[in-house]
């Protein structure tokens, strides 16, 4: 059902049944006040009570509804993500039915049949979030027909929710071909060698095992240092990420630049390949599965600095940075 079919700014609107009825009632309430007729006058009485009852019920019912944020999947920037949304009932009185709830997160409106009084049902909905970040799930609305179909009631509601939305990804051959070439580099580092000889150090970051701490050079520069194989490094791959934005870039260039390095580091995930990931004060090693949820957590957080960041590249490292315009021009 599309959202502007219905949504509207105020809190109640009548329908096409509701401006029927409204208009018959008042031709039946000139052929009473003209006629003087009896019959008419109580079946006026009757249509003016079903209008009364009609604004009290859709009222009363939607007062009493307390929505609150359950949960949601895995969230990509520009995908449907599916979550859940508890609704409860309050009242003593009203069975709330035909209930539509509308958001500016949520894919598509959402149809609840009936929200019994004093109970609360879970409804399963589809979010689709248009950037990544940090995402604040503060209002939702409203609307129901109840009970009679003769206005549309709206409640807008409060709601309280969070959710951290991973970067938006490049979609088909548009990503394979723009990282054809460190495809290239990646499956010719996976050759066949004993992979007994150390390749290089690095300091420790979160998920290394402890079994590859290089002792005594760690005792020697009071930090853990790892070392890295031959093997190791060739099933693995170092991305760095600049956050530094130069004032005459533009923020869509910079989301750009973070799409790239998430849609980098997802395929190499899926082709099995570990990854490090390092920024400014940030340092996460992951292979595919829950782990790598850390990776496209901290992308999913980065945020850009105007004053330069300095990171230490190794040998073989991945830049993912914007340039500057004059720097692209002469390029």
């Amino acid at each position: 059902m599309p959202a502007d079919t219905f949504t509207f700014n105020g809190v109640v609107r009548l329908t096409r049944v509701g401006t029927g009825f409204v208009l018959f009632t008042i031709v039946i309430g000139f052929a009473a006040i003209n006629t003087g007729n009896n019959s008419l006058y109580i079946g006026l009485t009757f249509m003016l009570g079903a209008l009364l009852l009609s604004g009290v019920a859709s009222k009363g019912g939607l007062k009493h509804l307390v929505i609150d944020f359950s949960s949601v999947e895995e969230a990509w920037a520009g995908r449907i993500a599916e979550g859940r949304l508890r609704i409860a009932n309050d009242s003593r009185i009203w069975n709330v039915r035909d209930v539509i709830i509308v958001s500016a997160e949520l894919a598509h409106p959402v149809f609840v049949p009936i929200v019994p009084r004093r109970g609360a049902i879970d409804v399963n909905v589809q979010f689709l979030f248009a950037r990544r970040g940090r995402i604040e799930l503060r209002q939702i609305d409203l609307y129901t027909r109840y009970p009679f179909g003769f206005f549309l009631k709206k409640r807008r509601m409060r709601m309280s929710g969070e959710v951290i939305v991973f970067p938006h990804l490049l979609e088909g051959e548009s990503a394979r071909v723009r990282f054809a070439p460190i495809e290239g580099e990646l499956s010719s580092a996976n050759r066949i060698g004993p992979g007994t000889d150390v390749h290089s150090f690095r300091d420790y970051v979160r998920g290394d095992s402890l079994r590859h701490v290089y002792w005594k050079k760690s005792a020697a520069l009071g930090r853990w240092i790892m070392k890295q194989t031959e093997l190791e490094s060739g099933r693995a791959v170092h991305v760095v990420v600049d956050p530094h934005k130069p004032r005459d870039v533009g923020d869509d260039e910079f989301e750009l630049m973070i799409t790239e390095a998430a849609t980098f580091i997802h395929d190499s995930l899926g082709r099995g390949v570990e990854v490090l990931l390092t920024m400014p004060r940030v340092a996460l090693r992951a292979t595919a599965g829950e782990s790598s949820r850390v990776l496209f957590r901290a992308l999913a957080l980065v945020e850009a600095t105007h004053e330069p960041v300095t990171q230490t590249l190794e040998r073989g490292a991945l830049l993912f940075a914007v340039r500057r315009v004059d720097d692209a021009k002469s390029a």
